[in-house]
């Protein structure tokens, strides 16, 4: 059931002044059977800014990693973030807030850049930050029939940018609402294409429920390692989940890939992705500047970055390098094109802040794929 819909009739008594109005979600239902789509369980909101590593070095956890914190822990960050933040050259204001996540990432980027029909599964809460990601990605056209609105909080992460563009992430999820396990329908998953998931030890159990139906409904699945600590903590949940020979897509970056072979006497990009195409149709091992890695049966390609040397913002890059990659997967092209185009895809994201494309972004992506001789959407100005 999509419970957004469901529940615009007890609005008012939720005291829900800031809930997302009926046109806003009626917009976001572009198509009752998306080709793709994502599950998120817990909506989540980023606030992203540049910081100075002085401030880096103040918050608990790895640099460039991400760890969960509080909601205490959260607003005391983004005190500090807001007193620490660096003016960015080409924007009014240092930080933005968008609806934000990895899958959400791809699913806008696929719907927005792409023109692939695409859809959310997750919920999200009855609060400002559950508006703001409803608002952000109905118009995006994103379909939200399969976001559950519930009572209470809508998780959130700061996303603090360093100097080199490197992004330290400190979600909080802990509070927020998500979609459990046996709320997830057949009717979800009927007449898609493909599942775009990202492993989260905390949403296991929706996870596993998800590909089940998804399975039984006849989609591949994509997984996304989401970051080296996930891996690092809980590498045995994973490998199960990739022996099960239900993930068709499996997208990696260095770090987690070196944290996935952690044991192992070869570590490397190349040695990662043998390991995942044992189990996986597709492997992919993302290289950031220097490109990626790929795997589909006997074949291995490598292809290299596409665009500015010097990323503003390496938020998202991962997430769109994957719409870019699916949508390659969706034409047909070949497992050398799906990376170009992930390449393309990938680089678009990094040229400003945050994990959204801008319309000016999407347009020097389209000039690349032109160059690289690969097929534009249809969507594109």
């Amino acid at each position: 059931m999509g419970v957004i819909t469901a529940n615009q009739k007890n609005l008012a008594k939720m005291g829900a002044e800031a809930l997302p109005r009926n046109d806003e979600i009626a917009a976001a239902a572009v198509s009752s059977h998306p080709l793709i789509l994502g599950l998120q369980p817990a909506a989540l909101v980023d606030h992203v800014a540049p910081v100075d590593w002085s401030l880096l070095d103040q918050i608990p956890g790895d640099r460039g990693g991400s760890v969960p914190v509080a909601i205490e822990e959260l607003d005391r960050i983004l005190e500090e973030v807001k007193a620490h933040k660096l003016a960015s050259p080409d924007e009014l204001s240092p930080m933005k807030t968008m609806a934000g996540g990895s899958v959400a990432n791809t699913i806008r980027g696929l719907s927005v850049g792409f023109g692939v029909s695409c859809g959310i599964i997750g919920a999200c809460g009855d609060d400002e930050q559950g508006k703001l990601f409803v608002s952000n990605m109905s118009s995006s056209r994103v379909n939200l029939s399969r976001l559950r609105m519930k009572r209470g909080h809508t998780a959130q992460c700061i996303c603090m940018v360093d100097e080199l563009a490197n992004r330290t992430m400190r979600p909080c999820l802990s509070s927020a609402v998500k979609i459990q396990a046996d709320e997830l329908t057949k009717e979800d998953f009927k007449g898609s294409k493909w599942l775009v998931l990202r492993y989260a030890i905390f949403n296991l159990d929706v996870i596993q429920a998800a590909i089940r139906i998804a399975k039984q409904e006849g989609l591949l699945v994509s997984l996304d390692l989401a970051s080296f600590e996930m891996v690092r903590n809980f590498r045995s949940s994973l490998q199960q989940l990739l022996e099960s020979g239900d993930i068709d897509l499996c997208f990696a970056n260095e770090d987690e890939a070196m944290e996935l072979l952690r044991d192992e006497q070869t570590s490397d990009p190349a040695a990662a992705v043998e390991f995942l195409a044992k189990h996986c149709k597709w492997a992919v091992v993302t290289l950031g500047a220097n490109g990626c890695i790929a795997r589909h049966g006997k074949e291995i390609v490598r292809v290299p970055a596409i665009g500015e040397a010097k990323a503003t913002d390496a938020t998202g890059a991962g997430d769109l390098f994957a719409g870019g990659f699916l949508y390659g997967l969706i034409k047909g092209l070949s497992l050398e094109e799906c990376c170009i185009a992930g390449a393309c895809s990938g680089g678009s994201v990094i040229r400003a802040l945050g994990g959204e494309v801008t319309p000016e972004n999407w347009q020097w992506m389209y000039k690349q794929m032109q160059i690289k001789g690969l097929p534009l959407p249809d969507n594109r100005n």
